[in-house]
């Protein structure tokens, strides 16, 4: 396929993601002002935002088809999922609300992922670049936030209530979420959501910006994010879980990729190591002796 149609084709992705996204986020914030200042049942809501949910998706299912379903499906959630965040903010009990802070930064982290994607790699663009699925363990490690977040909001729900100890991990999210993605534009079409194992013509050694500070600064970004999402939850047992296994996970990943990358560029990454840590605490990533 010529370049210039998989750029018109990458342009029309990106634009149904972000329309799709933008759309349900703002027809259920709408919708949650209604809530707000008119309607107080609770099942009535639910049953509104689920008839509205409902709705959204008939409406996807009617204008979109194939592969821009299947975007349009999943950039609808994430804004559906981040407009859901504000109003739980908004409605709910002060030992819940930070819960809404939280799914906010999660959409806009699998949503963003995909947008900057669509810029850099257009080409690797796929569904799986929302990175919703990004593996079991990721999905499992959400899974046990929630359940720890709920069990304690009900049997400890004053812990809760340190509402600065969340605003604070919204900062380093914020923060971590900044890191990334201006790394992942740094390195433009040499970086990838996987590692690569074949030296193409689009790699080149990035050395300049964030990567002058880090070596792998999209993951410096990604593991303080990935821990600082428990700290908005104030999850005691979930903050140091997800600092041990983000700390092995990108320990793993960082030996892997530097073995690529010393077959891809020799003593040139050599003497990069030796000027630029990786950025992550006490990981030294794989070195020559």
């Amino acid at each position: 396929m010529p370049l210039t149609n998989i750029c018109k084709l990458i342009r029309h992705e990106t634009k149904v993601a972000t329309t799709c996204f933008t759309l349900s986020l703002l027809v259920f914030s709408c919708i949650e002002i209604v809530c707000l200042y008119h309607l107080s049942n609770i099942l009535a809501i639910c049953g509104l935002f689920t008839l509205l949910f409902c709705a959204i998706i008939s409406s996807i299912y009617v204008i979109y088809v194939q592969d821009d379903f299947q975007i349009a499906i999943r950039a609808s959630f994430l804004g559906t999922f981040f407009a859901l965040g504000v109003y739980i903010y908004l409605a709910t009990p002060s030992y819940v609300q930070i819960f809404g802070i939280y799914m906010c930064v999660m959409a806009f982290f699998h949503f963003s992922e995909y947008i900057v994607i669509s810029l850099i790699q257009p080409q690797e663009l796929s569904t799986n670049s929302f990175l919703i699925n990004h593996s079991p363990q990721y999905n499992i490690a959400a899974v046990t936030s929630w359940i720890e977040f709920f069990l304690e909001a009900y049997f400890l729900a004053e812990i809760k209530k340190y509402h600065w100890i969340s605003y604070f991990g919204l900062l380093v999210c914020i923060l971590g979420e900044l890191l990334r993605k201006i790394s992942m534009l740094t390195a433009g079409t040499s970086f990838n959501h996987v590692v690569a194992y074949e030296k193409s013509s689009k790699h080149h050694l990035v050395t300049n910006g964030v990567y002058a500070w880090f070596r792998h600064p999209s993951y410096v970004g990604w593991f303080y994010w990935s821990i600082a999402t428990q700290i908005v939850l104030i999850n005691p047992f979930c903050i140091l879980a997800y600092a041990a296994a983000s700390w092995m996970f990108f320990n793993g990943r960082i030996i892997m990729e530097e073995i690529t990358l010393l077959n891809f560029y020799g003593q040139h990454y050599c003497d990069y190591q030796k000027k630029v840590s990786t950025g992550i605490p006490f990981i030294m990533g794989y070195r020559i002796n």
